[in-house]
């Protein structure tokens, strides 16, 4: 049976000191985006999701974006070496929880840089982000990890966002959503839809037609509804203020062996 694990971590009290790349920085309400966070993981809680809380790490201020810090593909936990050297003490934590919960864990190693967010999963197909914070050496320690289990790894060139899946996300079908002025080479995912809003290019699939979005996507959601999803709409506005998005927030483990 899949599994329906997440992990999670609080926010770090430095929380506004969190990095900013490709927007303008924004004063960060704290006590707000605590609210916002406990609800996001209560949605994840109401839609049937066990959530994992990790240690928390309040020294690091990024580190309540937790996908960054692995990328699971089948029992195999890859705890990565983010691209932003502030952010690598966040790892530790990750790496404990994933092997309390029996994971076989692997590494990325100097000179590789690899952050979860650059990471799409799509059934075996794992398109990966070579941009500011992925490098080469991150890609090809990726692909030596997970291709002899059956993966197929694609990279793809990442430029005008901070991450892969701050550009595209995909939908239970398998096809591709992005806003075009961001994603570089759309060309290279075999189906992609457009969604009209940036932030309405990253969706959580939470099982069958249910996805969860963030509320600044609207008209997005309305285009996804009006296909036959079920959008899941969650304010996550002071994460946004950060390069934060839905998918960041949480780590899901959907393929735990019993």
């Amino acid at each position: 049976m899949p599994s329906k694990k997440a992990l999670v971590r609080r926010p770090s009290p430095r929380l506004a000191e969190g990095l900013v790349t490709h927007i303008e920085r924004e004063k960060v309400d704290f006590d707000l985006a605590v609210e916002q966070w406990e609800a996001y993981v209560e949605t994840l809680r109401e839609h049937g999701w066990e959530t994992v809380e990790v240690e928390p790490e309040d020294d690091c201020p990024d580190s309540v974006f937790v996908e960054d810090t692995v990328v699971m593909y089948k029992n195999v936990a890859l705890i990565t070496r983010p691209g932003a050297s502030s952010r690598r003490e966040e790892t530790a934590g990750v790496e404990e929880a994933v092997a309390r919960l029996g994971c076989s864990v692997n590494w990325i190693w100097e000179p590789g840089t690899l952050d979860g967010g650059d990471v799409l999963k799509i059934d075996d197909t794992i398109y990966v982000g070579r941009g500011g914070r992925t490098n080469a050496a991150g890609v090809q320690q990726l692909r030596a990890a997970f291709e002899p289990l059956g993966a197929r790894v694609v990279a793809v060139p990442v430029s005008k966002v901070l991450h892969l899946k701050s550009a595209v996300t995909a939908l239970p079908d398998g096809t591709v959503i992005g806003n075009i002025p961001k994603v570089d080479r759309p060309s290279l995912f075999p189906r992609f839809l457009s969604v009209p809003e940036e932030s309405g290019s990253h969706v959580v699939q939470l099982g069958g037609s249910k996805l969860l979005m963030a509320a600044s996507a609207p008209k997005s959601a309305e285009l996804l509804a009006d296909l036959g999803h079920d959008p899941v709409v969650v304010d996550i506005s002071e994460f946004e203020k950060l390069e934060g998005c839905v998918t960041c927030l949480s780590v899901r483990l959907r393929e735990l062996y019993a």
